[in-house]
């Protein structure tokens, strides 16, 4: 390694280091994130001495959680990210526990908030006329989640650290459930199943797969409320959606 990169790393490490005390003072007990960070003590240059590595499958006792009401009690009044401290509640999810097709959202907006609830604003409106009069299902036969649980302030973009700290619920809420069927909505809900920076836009509209799950990405009902011209793109979608689970029935 040269001199330079070498330089770099220390100087990146030394941050690091610098911003893990800063959050220990604050009280953050750990640290979500991808598998290049740990939670560590740092020498005088910045080389880990000894770093514990957290991931998302840290969550002790997550692994044993088989239900969807025993996840929501583990969720708690949870507090692993900041989104916690402007939340009035927890948006956990809706619907058929036992659904074949879910719809993953990106995070709660102000109604949901209020209510509890995903996906029951303008944007829910929307979501819920396409499943009853699109695909000509009941709201209550599918699943409704988000990728994030607690609505980010101003409605604004879920940050990586947020949505590191809640996927892993996601992922058992989806684990548990076992649906044959994925609809991902909108950008964030497609990048974080699908591991991919890819745009929505070239993503929406082809089959994927989650974890053996047949996946398709379509814009998310809020684009649709500033572009309605798209919608015509995403009853494309909704058509192909249809044609698959009709398989499944």
């Amino acid at each position: 390694m040269g001199r330079e990169m070498r330089d770099r790393r220390i100087a990146g490490s030394a941050f690091i280091a610098g911003y893990a005390e800063y959050l220990r003072d604050a009280g953050v007990q750990e640290v979500w994130g991808p598998e290049s960070f740990a939670w560590a003590e740092y020498d005088s240059k910045g080389v880990s001495a000894g770093a514990q590595l957290i991931t998302p499958e840290s969550y002790p006792g997550l692994s044993e959680v088989h239900t969807l009401d025993a996840l929501r009690d583990f969720i708690g009044d949870c507090k692993r990210c900041k989104l916690c401290n402007g939340r009035t509640n927890i948006v956990f999810g809706v619907g058929n526990p036992e659904a074949k097709l879910v719809f993953v959202g990106e995070g709660p907006g102000r109604d949901e908030d209020i209510k509890g609830e995903p996906f029951v604003g303008r944007a829910g409106q929307l979501l819920t006329d396409i499943i009853e009069k699109g695909m000509k299902l009941k709201r209550s036969d599918v699943y409704i989640a988000n990728v994030v649980k607690c609505r980010p302030p101003e409605n604004r973009n879920p940050e990586e650290d947020e949505i590191a700290a809640c996927e892993p619920f996601l992922k058992k809420q989806l684990d548990i459930i076992k649906p044959e069927l994925i609809c991902a909505l909108g950008k964030f809900a497609a990048q974080t199943l699908l591991k991919t920076k890819d745009p929505i836009s070239s993503l929406r509209g082809n089959w994927r797969e989650y974890e053996g799950i047949k996946l398709i990405p379509t814009f998310h009902p809020a684009y649709l409320l500033r572009n309605p011209g798209d919608k015509k793109l995403v009853w494309a979608d909704v058509q192909k959606l249809m044609a698959e689970y009709n398989k499944t029935i």
